[in-house]
């Protein structure tokens, strides 16, 4: 009787974190659900998801919180995954007390932890036209310079969303994808994937998963209400309007 050779280390599929771009949530689009990226490319090639992003969080809140809850949640927090997805820097950008170094020492920590645990680990850039009033230029490229920094080291895929954005991907606030943004981001990080040193292939495109249908008179309600909310944000944007915090 010969011996059986040992059984593989079991996998778990995409692990997130980062803010309310990758934790999800939101209103239909065309009876669309608005559902996280990671949660799109996870069902795209066919594995499991586990997120702990949280709506507001900064790199910070991933290294001091997201990170401790997986250790101290997790039912296997010593779990290896398949693919480790990290995207955050839109909060911390807009920040009064934005710090390129604080930054890119979190996020460097951060995606170590990923890269420890992960076969393979994805990121992304900020959009440079990023809210209302805008992060700016000189905020964003500091960033983004930090985020390709790192990823270089560590040899994680990259997905390029500097100039990201559309009046059917982006709400007005020009922060927070729409539920076809999602799939658009999702579609963006799955070529990149698939065309990395160790690919990970996609069994079916977003695209397919999803349904839905339009008229001239819902396309018509749909700008009227964009045009209403994207000239709201601009005028609290201009403070011609009061802010409100939710």
């Amino acid at each position: 009787m010969t011996d059986s050779a040992p059984d593989p280390p079991c996998r778990h599929g995409v692990l997130a974190f980062g803010d309310s771009i990758t934790n999800g949530g939101g209103e239909l689009q065309w009876g669309v659900a608005l559902q996280s990226w990671a949660l799109w490319v996870a069902r795209a090639t066919g594995v499991s998801f586990t997120s702990y992003a949280v709506d507001g969080a900064n790199v910070e809140n991933v290294v001091k919180f997201q990170i401790p809850a997986l250790r101290s949640y997790s039912a296997d927090p010593d779990a290896r995954y398949e693919l480790g997805c990290l995207y955050i820097g839109a909060n911390d950008v807009r920040a009064l007390d934005w710090d390129p170094v604080a930054f890119e020492r979190g996020f460097r920590g951060a995606l170590a932890f990923l890269d420890e645990r992960c076969e393979r680990t994805l990121t992304m850039t900020v959009p440079l036209d990023l809210g209302r009033p805008r992060a700016g230029a000189r905020n964003v490229g500091e960033c983004n310079e930090a985020i390709e920094r790192v990823a270089s080291e560590h040899q994680t895929s990259l997905v390029d969303l500097r100039l990201f954005g559309a009046r059917n991907l982006l709400m007005p606030d020009h922060v927070h994808p729409t539920a076809f943004g999602q799939i658009a981001i999702a579609e963006r990080a799955l070529a990149v994937l698939g065309e990395a040193p160790d690919p990970l292939p996609t069994r079916v495109p977003p695209r397919q998963m999803i349904f839905f249908e339009t008229d001239w008179l819902g396309r018509l309600r749909g700008d009227l209400s964009y045009t209403y909310r994207h000239a709201r944000v601009s005028a609290q944007a201009a403070g011609l309007l009061p802010r409100w915090r939710l």
